[in-house]
């Protein structure tokens, strides 16, 4: 999943930026997060935790802690996550050089979205970044899935249901057993946490007292014979990310 965080303190410009951010990797069918923080201080108050994003876009021009000083905090605790420096003035090349920001963003610019499409793509092209997709015939018809989108399956009254997470979450269904779906999807990182889930580990959020919770914030029940076997592929999971 691509977490991207947006800091800027101009909020319609910040509201504007994760839209644009939000059209590429949805027209990529990539699964996604957008964090939006007001200040360097507050970004940098995560210290480690940034870590959890691929990239960061930050405008240089902020009161108090400036892009620059945010970047910097990054820096100290990563030099994997990506920088992308948003400002009104080019005039940080050297600053930029010496933290390896990956692009500027030149606000006011006309064409501002084209830059953005465009540095969406060079980053996906630095990650190699392979989405994963499974044809499936579904009763409404047969739809290419976009695995990194597939919530969990469930079996339900006969029929399996697929939680698709897409422009709003959709439901798509099936008359196949679980146990077929699991042989085809447990190679790509699913879990059967029970008799009628099988699970995407990469959006479980946690796992405890006998239940997994989503990204989406659904709960979803694990049986106490199966609990320890959940815990721990999550646990490997989180190990490999």
């Amino acid at each position: 999943m691509f977490r991207i965080a947006i800091c800027d303190d101009e909020k319609v410009f910040a509201e504007e930026l994760r839209e644009l951010v939000s059209a590429c990797l949805t027209k990529k069918g990539i699964l996604f997060e957008i964090d939006l923080f007001e200040s360097g201080e507050e970004l940098a108050a995560l210290g480690v935790g940034i870590t959890r994003y691929t990239a960061v876009f930050l405008d240089i021009n902020m009161e108090g802690m400036d892009g620059i000083e945010a970047a910097g905090k990054i820096r100290a605790v990563s030099r994997e996550v990506f920088l992308v420096f948003v400002t009104a003035y080019i005039s940080y090349s050297l600053e930029g050089y010496r933290l390896d920001a990956m692009r500027y963003l030149l606000k006011g610019d006309l064409d501002f979205p084209g830059m953005v499409e465009e540095c969406m793509e060079a980053m996906l092209d630095r990650l190699n970044y392979a989405i994963e997709k499974q044809e499936f015939a579904f009763r409404e018809g047969k739809k290419e899935v976009a695995l990194e989108r597939l919530l969990y399956v469930e079996s339900r009254l006969h029929k399996l249901e697929f939680h698709v997470m897409e422009d709003v979450m959709k439901v798509y269904t099936m008359y196949q057993t679980l146990d077929k779906v699991q042989e085809l999807l447990g190679e790509n990182g699913f879990v059967r946490i029970h008799q009628s889930y099988l699970v995407n580990l990469r959006h479980i959020r946690s796992v405890s007292r006998y239940k997994v919770v989503l990204t989406d914030k659904t709960q979803l029940a694990v049986p106490k014979a199966r609990y320890a076997d959940v815990s721990a592929r999550f646990t490997q999971y989180q190990g490999e990310l």
